[in-house]
């Protein structure tokens, strides 16, 4: 008898990660922003990924540029850690809002939601999220652990969700701008769509 359970087949995807450090990228210490962000994804996501990785010091001109370029390369989502404070270097903000069709302003309430459950200075962090074209355009924290806890969420000791991550709405927001259908492990971050949105395995 041949064998009729074939693997579920997920659309590949393009995500730009992109650490903005002026430290780390002249080489004064080891970025730990992007290993973080691609370990991430590998564990939350199915589809197979593409990553296209910066690495670019704290300046405006540059971050808008690294963005722009990202976004026409095919990246659907575009991730950004590093910036978002209130130092006069931070101006990721500001450089991802000048290059936005759209702002998405949910993400950073959400993000400064789950940040609040830990310090009372995540009211400082500016993160911002935004479309351009057909990319989704996310700034994250700065720290790894505070990077999974923004996508993730906070869950109790049994595991279950108490608040939701942002990561749970990004799939659906990007069907809705026209990028690749997005398919997580629920285990590490359970994607929320509606279910005239949901589609069969293939």
């Amino acid at each position: 008898m041949p064998d009729t359970h074939k693997a579920p087949s997920y659309e590949p995807v393009k995500i730009g990660i992109v650490s903005i450090s002026d430290r780390a990228s002249s080489g004064t210490y080891e970025d730990k922003g992007l290993p973080a962000l691609h370990d991430w994804l590998k564990r939350a996501l199915h589809n197979p990924i593409a990553f296209e990785p910066r690495l670019i010091p704290d300046e405006k001109e540059r971050i808008s540029a690294t963005l722009v370029e990202l976004v026409d390369a095919g990246c659907s989502l575009v991730l950004t850690t590093g910036g978002t404070g209130p130092a006069l270097r931070d101006v990721t903000p500001e450089a991802t809002l000048a290059v936005a069709d759209k702002e998405m302003p949910g993400f950073g309430e959400q993000m400064r939601q789950i940040s609040l459950t830990f310090v009372p200075t995540a009211i400082l962090s500016r993160q911002v999220a935004v479309i351009r074209g057909e990319s989704l355009i996310i700034n994250l924290p700065g720290q790894p652990k505070a990077i999974a806890e923004t996508l993730e969420g906070l869950k109790d000791d049994s595991g279950a969700q108490r608040v939701p991550g942002i990561f749970a709405a990004v799939p659906y927001c990007i069907d809705l701008i026209g990028g690749p259908y997005l398919e997580t492990r629920p285990e590490v971050c359970k994607a929320f769509r509606p279910k005239t949105a949901v589609r069969p395995q293939r």
